[in-house]
């Protein structure tokens, strides 16, 4: 009936969001693009708004949504500490019924649907590198609880679907991932480190800055959730999607000043409660079913970041919004 492949991202003016509804557009898909702009922001998609096959609905995912579509990119959650503490009530929401609206969704359609999971289900990993058979070693109580276990129990009702309603189902698995369009308040390190080395600020790494993080550019990232979209029905995931080199903090700050000739210091603060200490994702799993590795260096990907965030800079509207001194670190 219909030419194109038509394609639901819920979330999809934020970070990730933003640059996948850009690629399926380019890849000829029709976009409706849904998000309730609680931190995603039309500047991420105002160069998609006059595009003929891209369509914007303000919706928040805990309520019920009745569009026609053939696949749907679940990515609506809010991923950065900062955000998804201000309200975890809500965050815990987000997680949970939106996903049982997506999956309703997709079950009444017959469409397949990508969840967009995170390497928090881990927690504070005791295995290390992070395969998918993992369980994790999550604190269900703290206070980064309602991100963890409310992608957690997505990742449950996602698999209940699969085995119930035979519902195609695909779960990825996203570790630490950047590149313009994050939010420059997000509280995230690779955002906290180049604002503040941009600004001349100190940068702030928590703890000894010898826990480790693996950052994946997020034009390799989206390139892996469309191949993983693209599988058969028989590859439902769980599946990691990652950088599998690992950095610590100290070393990415010290690369960061590097390559913005800062003159910023490096100073400590204690580390927040319940930050892993390590995080690495094993990817064979991706490398085997989606033919899938990164490709973009670490290096390569900072210097369009930090492009993209002196061009934001040079804003006099959003320059003053910058907070004085970012809080948190990178889901």
């Amino acid at each position: 009936m219909h030419l194109e492949t038509r394609i639901l991202v819920t979330g999809g003016a934020g970070f990730l969001g933003s640059h996948l509804c850009e690629r399926l557009l380019e890849h000829g898909a029709s976009v409706i693009c849904v998000d309730n702009f609680f931190t995603g922001t039309r500047r991420n998609i105002d160069h998609l708004l006059d595009h003929h096959g891209f369509e914007l609905i303000r919706h928040d995912v805990t309520f019920p949504l009745y569009v026609e579509v053939d696949q749907i990119y679940n990515l609506a959650c809010p991923a950065s500490p900062i955000h998804y503490q201000r309200d975890p009530v809500q965050t815990t929401k987000t997680s949970v019924h939106g996903a049982i609206n997506m999956l309703g969704l997709a079950k009444r359609l017959h469409a397949k649907i990508l969840q967009a999971s995170t390497s928090e289900v881990y927690g504070d990993p005791s295995v290390h590198p992070q395969t998918e058979e993992y369980w994790g070693n999550v604190n269900p109580v703290g206070p980064r609880s309602c991100y963890d276990e409310g992608k957690r129990c997505a990742e449950t009702l996602f698999f209940d679907y699969w085995r119930q309603n035979k519902l195609r189902i695909k779960v990825a698995r996203i570790f630490n991932t950047y590149g313009p369009r994050m939010h420059p308040n997000d509280g995230r390190v690779v955002s906290n480190f180049v604002v503040q080395a941009l600004l001349g600020r100190d940068i702030t790494v928590f703890g000894d800055g010898l826990q480790t993080r693996s950052f994946c550019y997020v034009d390799d990232l989206i390139d892996g959730l469309i191949r993983l979209m693209s599988t058969s029905d028989d590859v439902t995931g769980p599946i990691n999607l990652g950088n599998p080199k690992e950095f610590t903090m100290l070393e990415l700050a010290s690369k960061v000043i590097e390559l913005t000739d800062s003159r910023s210091r490096i100073v400590h603060r204690p580390r927040p409660q319940d930050d892993p200490r390590q995080r690495r994702p094993e990817i064979s799993r991706a490398n085997d079913a989606l033919k899938w590795a990164p490709r973009i260096s670490l290096h390569d990907g900072l210097v369009r970041t930090i492009e993209y965030f002196e061009k934001l800079l040079t804003d006099e509207a959003i320059r003053p919004l910058i907070a004085l001194d970012s809080q948190g670190t990178e889901a």
